[in-house]
This record gives structure tokens, C-alpha cells and sequence, in this order.
């Protein structure tokens, strides 16, 4: 702490040096020495502000986002006082008052930009509202100190949550807990696609290999009927075990994607090449929304929003796309004919989760809508899905961490990117692998 308030006090001297070099009586060199020692720490400090280092480079960034932007706070706040004592207490000539001013006032700007743009780029957890409030605002004196503070609170508690998960991948580096027997085989939701620049699965994918897991996608179209993307999962595992060499995969399913692998393994043959399924917050009774959706919704706008769907995705990359069927064979009636027709195969170990929001404030558009439409209906839900739809196999349970928000479908699978208190979804994933990895599969 001695270091930091060490760099605000020659941060602050380094954005008022007319004020102090006028008021300095020493030789002219000297003067001239001490203006280009505070100006090179200036921007010195800019480009490298960490005052800790950390193990992992990352989280060295994270420190050096929170340690600029907290200097930008604090310099532009003492930098407001410093003038407001000088308009009425101690007057200075106004050639020196608008120099020191212009200057110092670019230099607290480059400070507050600086912090910006590293808080942007850097930081996954300063969140879309306060990502509106610093831009409109950055420009504002006080103002701008306080959106400042807020985002640099939130990126010292990021920077403690990965530090601490830093150090505890560290230390069960060489267990490798999540090294299956057999592959991972992560399959999507409805709606969605296995992009490589933005991973439907968020950090989940890096803390499971971080921790000996071997990871693979399903890669099936975004929105195809579940016979359809049934036939692409299984395709894509076969490919999977040619390329390893393994016998069999572990599946991993969210939403829809528990239906689809289901489907792959009861009806399509792919019984033989599956050790285990765990099926996240899948609809296996079907979803109360869809039915309800349909049922409200007039024929010719659900063909009008299918169609525009299906322009965007197959755009993004599928080669084909049924939205309006797609959502139909999630009603509880035609999950019902589903599950007659898909019998478990003894020779796959089901198991299922699922988790519970707690009111519509534990999730933004539309999952809080979805909420408001399920409850009166069937109960507990997740934004999507009524909890009592999600147990299939063996029931690990609905998540319900303390506290008011609950967590809801996408943040099942770290959508989001965002941390929950009381619910490390990482770590909830790695547990889980690790439990395959005793029972062993």
C-alpha cells in the first residue's frame, strides 16, 4: 500500500510540474531535471502501473487494469481539490493557472483513457451497465472518479477469484482430477453454435483441461430437430474416437443438447460408444415456455422470426436450420413422444442437474421473462426450463446457492462470463468430471 500512495503523490506531481517548477527555486537544470524524472515516471507508470506481481500472466494484467484505474480515480480527484483550493484560497498567475491546467488536465485524461481501454480489454466481470456508465462519463471530473472506483472494486474482486483458483489449479496440478478414462464431449443448446472465438461453454473448457481434461464439441447446426442433430453428434463422436483412439466418451449436454445426445444413443446406435451422459439443465419433459410461446404466439409471426433465424445462422455457418420445428419438439407433448421412443441403454450411466433462479431479478432479458411465463405454471425454473423437467438418470440435484439470485440456465454453462457468488461454476464442473474420473469413466 506504501508503494501505491508512493505513485499517486508522483503521479499528482507529474500532472501539475508548472505549478511546482514556478514555485521552485533551485538552478534552472535542475528544474529541468525534475520535470523530465516526474514525466518519464509518468509515462512509465502508464505502460507498466503494476505495484504486485503475480505467478500467471494474467492475472498480473488484471492488477496492472485495477492499478491504473484506480490511480485515474484518485489523480482526477485530487487533481479537482488541487484546483478548487487555487480559485479560493491560493490564487496563482493565470499563465501558469491555464498551463498547468491544459496540461495536467490531458495528462489525468490519458490516465482515466488508459484505464479504459485495460479495464475493456482485460477485465470479463466490470459488466455491460458500468462498461455504458465509463464511457459516457469518462470525460466528467468527480464523476468519472466514481464509475473509476466501481469498476476498479470489481476488478480487485475478480483478481482475487482468479488468483485463488490460480493458486488451487496449482496446487492439484499433477492429481490431473478431471483426466478421464474416456474423452469429454461437450454438446450445446438449442439456439446456439461451437464457435471458436466465443465458446457457448465460457471458461469451462480451460479449467477442465487446465485440470487433465481432454476436450471435444459436438459442432451440430444451431437449431435442427432432435432426429437431425442426433445423427450430427453421433457422426462427430465416431470422428472423435477415430481420431484418439479412445473406445468410448464421456457427453456433457446442456439444454436441448441432453434430448439430441439422448436421442444419438437410445435410437441412433451410439450406445456402445458411450461410457457416461450428464445431461445440465435439459428439458426432458419438454419446456413449458415453448408450449407456452406457441400457443400465444400467431402462426405467421413464429414462420416470420424462424425464417429471419434461419438467415443469421446459416450466414454463421449452418447448413441447415429448423426454428420453428426445432422449438415445437421441446413441448412437454412431443418430449413425451420422445421418451417413449428413447429407451436408456443399460450400458450408459445417466445422470442429470439442474438449478432453480429465484426471481426474475436473478437474470436479464429474456431468461427473466421465460422466469415470469414458468412460474405460475409449473413452478421452480431456470428461465427456460421448470426444474422438475431437468431429472433424467441419476439426479445429482437442483443448484440452489444462498442468496437471492439463483442461477439460471445460461449461467449453467458460464455464458455470461460473469461470477456468482456462492456458485464457482468452474469449479462445479470440475468436481463433476472428477466424480467421473472415481466412478470410472
Amino acid at each position: 500500500m506504501l508503494k501505491k500512495i508512493l505513485f499517486w503523490i508522483l503521479l499528482i506531481l507529474s500532472v501539475n510540474q508548472a505549478i511546482i517548477l514556478t514555485r521552485f527555486n533551485g538552478a534552472f537544470y535542475i528544474k529541468g531535471l525534475i520535470g523530465i524524472v516526474l514525466t518519464l515516471f509518468y509515462f512509465f507508470y502508464n505502460f507498466n502501473p503494476r505495484t504486485t506481481e503475480y505467478p500467471a500472466e494474467k492475472l498480473t494484467k488484471l492488477s496492472a487494469c485495477y492499478d491504473i484505474l484506480q490511480s485515474s480515480a484518485v489523480v482526477f480527484l485530487v487533481q479537482a481539490l488541487i484546483y478548487l483550493s487555487i480559485i479560493t484560497v491560493y490564487p496563482i498567475h493565470w499563465v501558469i493557472f491555464l498551463t498547468n491546467f491544459t496540461v495536467s488536465l490531458l495528462l489525468c485524461y490519458f490516465l482515466v483513457i488508459n484505464g479504459l481501454i485495460r479495464s475493456f480489454t482485460i477485465s470479463r466481470q466490470i459488466g455491460l451497465l458500468l462498461r455504458i456508465a465509463l464511457l459516457s462519463f469518462w470525460w466528467m471530473p468527480f464523476i468519472n472518479s466514481i464509475f473509476s472506483t466501481f469498476a476498479s472494486v470489481k476488478i480487485k474482486q475478480e483478481l482475487i477469484f482468479d488468483n485463488q483458483k490460480y493458486i488451487l489449479n496449482q496446487k492439484r496440478k499433477e492429481k490431473q482430477v478431471c483426466k478421464t478414462k474416456y474423452p469429454i464431449v461437450m454438446i450445446h443448446g438449442i439456439f446456439f453454435r461451437d464457435w471458436e472465438i466465443f465458446n457457448y461453454w465460457g471458461r469451462i473448457p480451460e479449467a477442465l483441461e487446465d485440470n487433465g481434461a481432454q476436450i471435444f464439441y459436438g459442432e451440430h447446426e444451431s437449431s435442427i430437430p432432435v432426429e437431425q442433430a442426433a445423427i450430427q453428434i453421433r457422426d462427430k463422436i465416431l470422428s472423435i474416437l477415430a481420431q484418439t483412439g479412445a473406445s468410448k466418451v464421456n457427453i456433457i449436454a446442456h439444454s436441448k443438447g441432453g434430448i439430441d445426445s439422448r436421442y444419438a444413443i437410445s435410437v441412433l446406435g451410439l450406445a456402445p460408444y458411450v461410457a457416461s451422459l450428464t445431461t445440465i439443465n435439459s428439458p426432458h419433459y419438454g419446456s413449458d415456455l415453448a408450449g407456452k410461446v406457441l400457443s400465444m404466439t400467431p402462426e405467421k409471426i413464429v414462420t416470420k422470426i424462424g425464417n429471419k433465424y434461419s438467415n443469421i445462422f446459416m450466414r454463421l455457418g449452418d447448413t441447415q436450420c429448423d426454428f420453428v420445428e426445432s422449438i415445437k419438439e421441446l413441448t412437454p407433448e412431443r418430449c413425451g413422444q420422445l421418451n417413449r421412443k428413447m429407451t436408456d441403454s443399460p450400458y450408459v450411466y445417466y445422470q442429470s442437474i439442474g438449478s432453480s433462479m429465484k426471481s426474475r431479478r436473478s437474470a436479464s432479458f429474456p431468461l427473466n421473462l421465460g422466469y415470469a411465463i414458468i412460474k405460475p405454471i409449473a413452478g421452480d425454473n431456470d428461465g427456460l426450463v421448470a426444474t422438475k423437467s431437468m431429472q433424467w438418470g441419476n439426479f445429482l440435484g437442483i443448484l440452489r446457492p444462498k442468496g437471492r439470485m439463483g442461477i439460471s440456465h445460461s449461467d449453467m454453462i458460464d455464458l455470461s462470463r460473469k461470477n456468482i457468488k456462492r456458485f464457482d461454476v468452474m469449479e462445479f464442473y470440475v468436481q463433476m468430471i472428477s466424480e467421473l474420473r472415481e466412478k470410472g469413466y
